[in-house]
């Protein structure tokens, strides 16, 4: 896999660089600022850019709305140190296939690898306070049995068939029937669009 790296910071630029090489992926380029992302992604084209929300000049968010419109199948996974609904809405809308904390360090590759198959990736700590507050997802689960639910927080916090058999204590092929299931209840196509589903109602953010 090969990746940009961008960051307003120095500091944590490196710090990312060496995180990632480290787990054997290659750092095409790295950039301080959005209008660098952007010049980057058209000279390398990555397979992937991990990317600060909050920048001077300008920003993950509209460096990101412009790279989609460059190529619209880029993948782009949004860094900050702001747990912020808002953020996290703004990268939903554009089209971002991830968000993860700074500081959740052994998060950052997985989260890539997860992106990187094409999975929707959003920090577990984000899906953590949403699971804590139940009674904010009503127009979520209206449809959903407790299990079905349960799943779709899994499938949301970026885990696979696997990893939620193991969590839920049921087998894969339980899981994947369960999957199958709500994808005819909610008339969607696959996992990702099932954790868009939950995060566009969670957030309350607009369909396209």
């Amino acid at each position: 896999m090969k990746i940009i790296i961008v960051d307003d910071d120095y500091l944590v630029v490196n710090s990312l660089k060496t995180i990632v090489q480290s787990n054997k992926i290659e750092v095409l380029a790295v950039g301080y600022d959005g209008f660098e992302a952007i010049s980057l992604f058209k000279k390398h084209r990555p397979d992937l850019i991990l990317m600060d929300i909050r920048m001077e000049g300008l920003n993950g968010i509209e460096a990101t709305k412009k790279i989609l419109k460059i190529d619209s199948k880029a993948k782009i996974l949004l860094i900050t140190t702001f747990q912020d609904d808002e953020y996290i809405s703004s990268a939903l809308n554009l089209g971002c296939k991830g968000y993860i904390l700074k500081q959740n360090i052994k998060g950052i590759i997985p989260a890539i690898n997860a992106v990187h198959s094409g999975n929707l990736v959003f920090d577990s700590k984000i899906v953590s306070t949403i699971q804590q507050n139940p009674s904010e997802n009503k127009n979520i689960d209206i449809d959903l049995s407790q299990r079905e639910f349960d799943i779709l927080l899994l499938i949301a916090d970026g885990l696979n068939n696997k990893e939620i058999a193991n969590k839920l204590f049921l087998s894969e092929g339980t899981v994947r029937n369960y999957i199958s299931t709500m994808l005819n209840k909610l008339c969607l196509r696959d996992r990702t669009q099932l954790a868009i589903h939950f995060y566009k109602n969670k957030f309350g953010i607009d369909s396209k």
